[in-house]
């Protein structure tokens, strides 16, 4: 099983290079305020997972420079199993005055981006 999950997420990946979005061009002045409303969030992945990827290519589509950080190193998957609850990509975490925020489904992160930067 290992090996034909391997396997496909390297296909994944591939994929995923060869068709690329284009990343939104925006200028200057705008896409610096999109960063900032963007630096208080994180994303929580696995680099070959489908949703993961998915995901990607939506904050590729829509221009947005979120970090990403790989759940399957420490500490951040004890910082995803212990503050996020459980250990489940992609998730995003948004930090607001003080308070953490867990997002965990590829379409409601999407959704919600879409919705906040559209």
């Amino acid at each position: 099983m290992f090996i034909i999950r391997w396997v496909l997420g390297r296909i994944i990946l591939f994929l995923n290079f060869v068709f690329a979005p284009k990343k939104l061009k925006r200028p200057q002045e705008e896409q610096q305020k999109i960063d900032s409303a963007t630096s208080s969030m994180t994303i929580y992945e696995y680099k070959a997972c489908p949703f993961c990827v998915k995901v990607r290519r939506s904050l590729r589509r829509q221009g947005l420079n979120i970090v990403t950080l790989d759940a399957k190193q420490e500490p951040h998957k004890t910082t995803l199993l212990n503050e996020g609850g459980k250990l489940q990509v992609p998730c995003m975490k948004i930090e607001e005055n003080g308070q953490s925020t867990w997002m965990y489904e590829s379409s409601e992160i999407i959704s919600f981006l879409d919705k906040k930067f559209a």
